[in-house]
């Protein structure tokens, strides 16, 4: 990295930590050109500054490039392989199960269960703009 950093850089800490989580190189396809690290930071960057993928500073790889790390990560599943690590390995440190051994389920969502969901509330609305006729 032979910038100056963001605020959203990942330290070295962080980076080691993160390093083994991200995905190999495709078999048989090219050789990484891009710095993966670097994608990180170009996505922490852009997710904390909520700028376009495009107007990403130009000491980062090309947009498109981050775009497809992450895009194709978001549809593969590595950010929540990446996230269920990342809590096991919290949770272990802190002297906890690395798997939680309760949920919690707020009592609307039970009852928006109950009716039926979205379901229930289009039949309220239907017979409600029915009977409106005057």
């Amino acid at each position: 990295m032979n910038r100056e950093a963001y605020p959203t850089d990942l330290s070295d800490a962080e980076w080691e930590i993160l390093k083994p989580l991200i995905p190999p190189a495709k078999l048989g396809g090219r050789r990484r050109s891009v710095d993966m690290r670097e994608i990180l930071n170009a996505i922490f960057y852009r997710m904390r500054t909520g700028c376009a993928w495009d107007m990403l500073p130009h000491d980062f790889p090309r947009p498109k490039t981050v775009y497809d790390y992450f895009n194709t990560w978001s549809k593969d599943g590595t950010w929540e392989q990446m996230n269920a690590t990342l809590v096991r390995e919290v949770r272990v440190e802190e002297g906890r199960d690395p798997e939680p051994s309760a949920a919690i389920i707020d009592s609307q969502s039970v009852k928006t269960t109950e009716k039926g969901g979205f379901a229930a509330m289009m039949l309220l609305k239907r017979s409600r703009g029915a009977s409106d006729t005057s």
